[in-house]
C-alpha cells in the first residue's frame, strides 16, 4: 500500500512539473521555443526559489516566461533576455550566479576561511611543539626527588 502511494506522489510531481509551460505561452516557431525553453531552464522562480520558471506553476514565473518569449519575438538575443531579466529582478533570478569581479568575495570566501584555517592550526601546532616543558624541577628539588625515590626503593626491599 505504501508503494502504491509513493508511486502515485510521484507520479503526481512529475505530471505538474512537466505541465508547468501552458500551451497558451508556447511559441508558434519550434526553434524560438526551444529558445524559450533554454533560457527558462537557467531562470530562477523567485517564488519557489529552488525550480526554474520552466518548472514553476507559480504565477510570477508565468510572467517570466511570457517576458522571455515577448523579448524572443521582438528579436533579441539570448543573452539580451536574460540581460535584460537580470537587470529588472536582479543577479538572484539565475539558478547559475554570473562569475564577475562584484561576486568574487562571494565565491572566494569559502577558499580564504579554508587556508586561514589551516594556517592557524599549522602555526599552534608548530608553537607548541617547539616550546619548552614548563615544569621543569630546580636542582634543590631534583635532589629531594632523588632521595625520596631512593629512600622507597630501599624501604620496598
Amino acid at each position: 500500500m505504501k508503494r502504491i502511494f509513493a508511486a502515485l506522489a510521484f507520479l503526481v510531481l512529475a505530471i505538474s512539473a512537466a505541465h508547468a509551460v501552458t500551451p497558451d505561452e508556447m511559441l508558434d516557431d519550434p526553434v524560438l521555443e526551444q529558445r524559450a525553453r533554454e533560457i527558462s531552464a537557467k531562470l530562477r522562480c523567485l517564488v519557489c526559489q529552488n525550480q526554474s520558471i520552466d518548472d514553476s506553476d507559480a504565477s510570477l514565473a508565468h510572467d517570466l516566461r511570457v517576458i522571455v518569449r515577448e523579448r524572443l519575438v521582438d528579436g533579441d538575443t539570448n543573452e539580451e533576455v536574460m540581460d535584460y531579466v537580470v537587470s529588472r529582478y536582479g543577479e538572484f533570478v539565475l539558478l547559475q550566479p554570473r562569475f564577475s569581479a562584484r561576486n568574487l568575495l562571494l565565491w572566494g570566501t569559502p577558499v580564504i576561511g579554508l587556508l586561514l584555517g589551516l594556517g592557524a592550526i599549522a602555526f599552534l601546532f608548530r608553537s607548541r611543539s617547539r616550546a619548552a616543558p614548563v615544569n621543569r624541577l630546580s636542582a634543590e628539588e631534583q635532589d629531594r626527588l632523588s632521595k625520596i625515590l631512593g629512600e622507597g626503593e630501599e624501604s620496598g626491599r
